[in-house]
């Protein structure tokens, strides 16, 4: 007699799939639309620029601290309660958000606990749930679909985002995305999960590693040389986007170009992501990810190149909004990927939010360095000349980067 239990539909791993992607559609949308709240709070509330780009910088870089911490609470306790905390964090954050006219409630706010509520609740949590109840094989195209879905975020609200500040002001636009911030709680449910249950749903490659600390398991990854030139390369992405996403809408306007325009851009961004991501988790499944990563980080490079170097018009910027968008967070799955073939997905939250960590870091730089220089120069130029730098330099370092085992029984592991 067969006494093995039928897993309920609720925890199936379309169902997983669906709802994590589900809560990064409203996690990253949401968090995409703050570049909207910079002009109209620095306005009313008679700040400079960095004040606001200082808030949101500590917000990625509290989010990329924590998130190797949040990463092991998810391994250990299933990815479910701790979404389900962070979507009351990231609402709270919002509400006290709307009410901040001084910058101690605006980092207390968008800062710290927004940053927690977005460590609780995007890629490395997400996906150690998705990659524990998916095969090997096809870990790199579910990672994918659920960024490309997550992404659907980042073209809903932005648009939405500027119709509520216009017609309600910033305060009621924050309450008004409280409240979808609300909705990732239900959400959090089917992913109530816990790591030694997840081969009931669906075996997977790693379920067999020999049990590591976590001391053992972050020294283990932080001397790994291929570690550590995958996160380089992913602290240039979170340079780029968060610069990008926190100033565009800003740079156009000085150059003239209507907020319209920038808000349609971060849109179109977000549209274009929705392939990408899509893209590259299925080439992931087939070409080698870090030499996929070495063509992202170039592409990169040659789009702001062009596009700081043409007239500034409306044109030139859903151009922009288009050609970044499709390379704008491929890079997340790809990476997420290689460190699953590296260390397998017994600790993929945790590993996941380690490389993350150095993510945040470049995101905090970007942010904080666009508004400073800002006012210290008056412009963006030594920022976006930064930005293509960098990712000469991530392209250059994400090539010899080779998904080998780390460990040695996952070399003989079969999926």
């Amino acid at each position: 007699m067969n006494t093995t239990l039928k897993q309920p539909k609720i925890n199936s791993p379309m169902t997983i799939l669906w709802c994590g992607a589900l809560v990064m559609t409203l996690s990253l949308g949401i968090r995409h639309a703050f570049g909207l709240f910079l002009q109209p709070m620095s306005l009313d509330n008679h700040w400079g620029r960095e004040v606001f780009a200082l808030a949101i910088a500590l917000q990625n870089l509290i989010w990329g601290l924590s998130q190797p911490f949040i990463g092991r609470l998810a391994d250990k306790l299933g990815s479910g309660p701790v979404i389900l905390v962070g979507g009351l964090l990231y609402a709270l954050g919002l509400a006290l958000m709307s009410t901040a006219h001084s910058q101690g409630i605006l980092i207390a706010s968008a800062g710290v606990l927004i940053g927690l509520g977005l460590s609780c609740t995007t890629y490395p949590v997400v996906f150690g749930a998705i990659s524990r109840v998916m095969p090997a094989q096809r870990q790199s195209m579910a990672m994918g679909i659920c960024m490309a879905l997550g992404s659907m975020g980042q073209f809903t609200f932005l648009p939405t985002g500027l119709f509520m500040i216009n017609h309600t002001g910033w305060s009621s636009a924050l309450l008004i995305l409280a409240t979808f911030a609300v909705v990732m709680i239900p959400l959090s449910r089917p992913l109530f999960i816990k790591r030694n249950n997840a081969a009931a749903i669906h075996p997977v490659k790693e379920l067999v590693n020999t049990e590591r600390n976590m001391m053992q398991t972050l020294k283990a990854a932080l001397k790994h040389k291929e570690f550590g030139l995958l996160a380089l390369g992913y602290f240039v992405c979170g340079f780029q986007v968060v610069f990008i996403s926190t100033h565009l809408p800003s740079y156009l306007q000085d150059k003239g170009v209507s907020a319209n325009a920038g808000s349609t851009a971060l849109a179109l961004i977000g549209l274009f992501n929705i392939f990408g991501s899509y893209t590259a988790g299925w080439l992931g499944g087939k070409l080698r990810k870090p030499m996929l990563l070495t063509v992202i980080y170039s592409l990169r490079a040659l789009a702001i190149l062009v596009f700081i170097s043409v007239p500034p018009s409306a044109t030139a910027v859903y151009v922009f909004g288009a050609v970044m968008g499709f390379i704008w967070l491929s890079t997340v799955s790809l990476t997420t990927g290689t460190v699953a073939s590296m260390f397998g997905v017994k600790d993929l939250a945790m590993l996941g939010g380690l490389v993350f960590t150095f993510h945040q870091i470049g995101a905090f730089l970007g942010g904080w360095l666009g508004g400073l220089l800002f006012d210290l120069t008056g412009s963006y130029t030594v920022v976006w000349w930064i930005c293509i730098g960098l990712s000469i330099v991530a392209a250059s370092v994400s090539w010899p980067v080779q998904e080998k085992p780390a460990y040695p029984e996952l070399a003989g592991a079969k999926a």
